[in-house]
């Protein structure tokens, strides 16, 4: 507890610094800016260190879509604040065009667990790229070979389930699928995915909810095994696996990126970048380079990407107060 409330006063200062530095003055008339648009580099705002997963997708596609944008497109890593302030600084960007923010599940996340100020509302969706749903994996070895088996195990004595932090999309994954299915798992929390799915591995929880890239080389291997998977469409990657909606269960959660301009940014303006970023990742070397990655693929465009923000913020709304993080 008092580790997140330093986080959060942290974080406050961090944000403050960063709204100081920013410009959030407006585009001006849309068709105006749009014709000659863009005028000079377009910059897209990682909000992550450099070489993590978030950052190689934005260099990926950056260095793809200048050919459809016509001009270089740059790649700044603005980190802090688990997301919140390179988020932050792309929100309070002048509102051209020319500054893009990869946003990720944080945009959702942060706010409603009190660690950040801003709301989906403040951004103009342009393009979602990549969908990476929790998926509920087990030791090879374990009792239950199906996800019906695995929740009537968990209705019989409380699973140990892994995941990547507490407050973390994977702690709110198996916290949804608790919801969901009247299951009450033992929560543990570790510094990221990877130890996570070490301790499944040494048998010292029942279950990780992961992303499937996160265990595959174990799945490969044939060490683990993943039931079920908490996504709209099956994993590409996992053809025999079921999602929970084929099993009856409503849920789908998980990671995602996606690229985003400030809510203010002219229509017509928007309307270039969501051309030439749809092009771009619908693309087949996009959509490989995602796979050489081992990240699911997912493309909506600004109308698609805004539905789906609204629809997973209600879903985060109800769910993280619920979990008393604060």
């Amino acid at each position: 507890m008092k580790k997140f409330k330093f986080s959060f006063v942290l974080l406050s200062i961090m944000l403050i610094l960063a709204a100081c530095g920013n410009n959030k003055e407006t585009g001006g008339d849309g068709k105006e800016e749009a014709a000659d648009f863009p005028k000079k580099a377009v910059e897209i705002i990682v909000p992550y260190a450099a070489g993590g997963g978030t950052d190689t997708v934005a260099r990926s596609f950056a260095d793809m879509a200048k050919k459809e944008l016509g001009e270089s497109v740059a790649v700044v890593n603005k980190e802090g604040g688990g997301g919140a302030v390179g988020m932050q600084n792309g929100i309070n960007a002048k509102a051209d065009g020319h500054t893009v923010t990869m946003v990720t599940v944080e945009l959702l996340t942060l706010p409603h667990s009190g660690l950040a100020q801003f709301s989906y509302k403040d951004i103009k969706p342009v393009a979602l790229l990549n969908e990476d749903p929790a998926a509920i994996t087990v030791p090879a070895d374990a009792p239950y070979n199906t996800i019906e088996e695995f929740i009537e195990a968990a209705k019989k004595e409380k699973l140990k389930v892994g995941n990547s932090g507490t407050g973390a999309i994977w702690h709110l994954a198996a916290a949804a699928f608790e919801k969901e299915t009247g299951v009450e798992f033992n929560h543990v929390p570790f510094e990221g995915a990877a130890p996570a799915i070490t301790a499944l591995l040494g048998g010292h929880v029942d279950a990780v909810s992961v992303s499937p890239a996160e265990v595959s080389s174990q799945v490969k291997s044939g060490k683990l095994k993943v039931l079920a998977v908490m996504a709209e469409e099956k994993v590409a990657s996992l053809p025999e696996v079921p999602t929970l909606k084929e099993k009856g269960i409503d849920l789908s959660i998980g990671t995602w990126r996606g690229l985003a301009v400030p809510k203010d940014t002219p229509a017509e303006v928007v309307k270039v970048l969501e051309e030439a970023f749809g092009k771009t990742a619908q693309s087949d070397e996009f959509k490989a380079q995602l796979e050489k990655m081992n990240l699911g693929y997912r493309y909506e465009n600004s109308e698609g990407f805004s539905k789906m923000l609204e629809e997973k913020d209600q879903l985060f709304g109800d769910l993280i107060p619920s979990l008393k993080l604060n």
